[in-house]
């Protein structure tokens, strides 16, 4: 039975607590009066269903009292009622005064305005020892979780992926106690709750009122448009060996770490990110319906206001999440690797920083002149075994440039003449300068203007530690030289060989190169090293950067270059939560 510590925490933080107001609109407000789990804990067995549907209706009727005994009508919009972990409500209001007039309140605990999130593997199981150690002593990799729910706090998922389709070996669920249940939408009909996925829900009135939600975009539906969510889905519960093909190469199986666990998505972020308040009713949702597991690959955008970062609204949520019996993971940032960028706080909570496995991709580029040099890239070969003429970006683009560094960057292809690019390997430079650079958009420019492919050299500014390359897919041959020496040496033959008129314009493009082969992988039986991208510790204390006397991360799991069905970052989380099921 959970445990009915409730409010003690609350008067803590109201002697605490007294943020000023700022222009956010949308505020959390915790009342008096104890939610529905702290009030079951009180009801006999035969009537705890009863008595705790009838105390939640009357909990968000009082909240609907006290908004209109205290506000005026049409300058406020009630988004979520909180009942199940906390007390609470929150509200959209047109005028910050809302904060002055509920402060003191009779009924109202505390205020606190909203806080924007964001969102922070095949060989995996192998490089962790799972297949040979876990799964044999559970049944089988297909058995591994069965009976367990886990929940997961993101951006969605995707249904009719492989990873998550209902496959013949799910048998009934054997979990009593949840009770989930599935909205449906835009792109997730009722038959997108199949067994494997057993709940399905979203929230986003803070992030629709705030005028950052796009319908179009984003699907007002538990459907992912971003890709985050299901990446972390099939991480931690995907099904067992899944084919990996992309771009028409096969890169073998893929697994979650706990194949036969069933999952619950609560949709809270969105391709913008999101908000605190949706987030804490995704959280209030997912414990009611009765997942073992919650799991957050999200965080705060930075350290909330307030005299400690434990006591906002989110980490109360789940500290009563934790007291609830529930396990609850979170990603600790993607912030490294800086001190005291953790953005998991709460000793209550188990905080994942992200390692690199021993599988690695490298791939090869061999100059003209014998040199070779490493880089990464998930990229083809350049045909046969002849090299290819190499091209700077600058040099084969049209004269009336006026942003060289987009050009360098090769992110628009109408800024190339293409019979200068044909058959040639081109350079591009990543640098800071340009914020908006991506390896997506390199590719997409070489293939749109018909280059035989793309070498990606580093700005010495930047440094070898700030760029590890990319494992994104690719179609096109491509390599990412992500070391400082290697660019120079490239930029220093390739200068050799140029031949250049007297105005400077490259006239004969005579440097050579040719690219191995990168979609081979290797494995190092290296032990498991922090990924440089992963948030450190130590904790700390609040917005000042306080270092708090609690450990943080608690644990590191691979987190970097997880195949699974997206590829984004904060992954050390999906695995612990697998492994936790486990």
């Amino acid at each position: 039975m959970a445990s009915t510590f409730t409010l003690v925490l609350f008067t803590f933080i109201i002697t605490l607590l007294d943020p000023l107001p700022v222009e956010a609109k949308v505020f959390m407000i915790l009342m008096d009066d104890e939610p529905v789990l702290s009030f079951q804990s009180k009801q006999t067995k035969a009537r705890i269903e009863e008595e705790g549907m009838a105390h939640k209706e009357r909990l968000s009727n009082r909240h609907d009292l006290i908004l209109e005994s205290l506000l005026q009508k049409g300058t406020y919009t009630k988004l979520y009622s909180y009942t199940y972990l906390l007390n609470g409500v929150a509200v959209h209001a047109e005028s910050e005064e809302i904060f002055s007039i509920l402060k003191n309140a009779k009924g109202v605990r505390t205020i606190h305005e909203d806080v924007k999130m964001e969102k922070l593997t095949t060989h995996t199981p192998e490089f962790l020892g799972i297949p040979a150690g876990v799964w044999p002593v559970l049944g089988g990799a297909k058995s591994s979780g069965e009976g367990v729910v886990i929940g997961l706090i993101d951006t969605g998922i995707n249904p009719h992926h492989p990873s998550f389709t209902n496959n013949s070996f799910l048998g009934s669920l054997h979990n009593t106690k949840f009770r989930g249940k599935c909205a449906t939408g835009k792109k997730f009909p009722s038959t997108a709750c199949n067994g494997k996925i057993v709940a399905a829900h979203y929230f986003a009135r803070a992030a629709i009122n705030a005028g950052d939600f796009n319908a179009t975009r984003d699907f007002a539906s538990p459907f992912d448009a971003d890709g985050h969510g299901s990446h972390t889905a099939s991480t931690a519960a995907g099904n067992h060996k899944i084919p990996v093909i992309a771009n028409g190469f096969n890169y073998g199986n893929a697994s979650g770490m706990a194949p036969g666990a069933r999952i619950a998505v609560y949709k809270a972020l969105y391709t913008f990110g999101g908000y605190m308040s949706d987030v804490v009713a995704a959280v209030d949702q997912a414990v009611e319906d009765g997942v073992d597991i919650l799991s957050l690959s999200i965080g705060p955008s930075s350290v909330p206001p307030g005299p400690s970062a434990f006591l906002n609204v989110l980490e109360m949520e789940l500290l009563f999440a934790t007291k609830a019996g529930i396990f609850v993971v979170q990603a600790a940032g993607n912030g490294g690797p800086s001190s005291s960028s953790v953005l998991s706080f709460s000793p209550w909570i188990t905080s994942v920083a992200a390692s690199v496995t021993d599988r690695k991709y490298n791939n090869t580029i061999i100059l003209g002149n014998g040199q070779s040099f490493s880089g990464t890239g998930l990229a083809p070969p350049t045909a046969g075994e002849a090299p290819f003429p190499i091209a700077a970006a600058i040099d084969v683009s049209r004269r009336n440039i006026t942003n060289v560094v987009e050009v360098e960057s090769c992110q628009h292809p109408e800024h190339f003449i293409r019979s200068l690019v044909r058959e040639k390997l081109i350079i591009c430079t990543y640098t800071f300068e340009y914020e908006d650079v991506n390896i997506a958009t390199v590719e997409d420019t070489i293939k749109k203007i018909g280059a035989a492919g793309f070498i990606i050299t580093m700005d010495p500014d930047i440094g070898s530690e700030q760029v590890k390359g990319t494992t994104m897919t690719m179609q096109v041959p491509a390599i990412i030289l992500n070391n400082v020496q290697a660019s120079s040496a490239l930029w220093e033959y390739y200068n050799s060989k140029t031949i250049r008129s007297r105005s400077g314009q490259a006239v004969v493009f005579a440097a050579r190169a040719r690219i191995l082969d990168g979609r081979q992988a290797f494995f190092t039986a290296q032990a498991p090293i922090v990924a440089s991208y992963s948030s450190r510790g130590p904790d700390v204390n609040n917005a000042l950067l306080q270092t708090a006397d609690v450990l943080k991360p608690n644990v590191m799991a691979p987190g970097s270059s997880i195949w699974a069905a997206w590829s984004p970052n904060s992954e050390g989380d999906p695995n612990i939560k697998g492994t936790d099921t486990l």
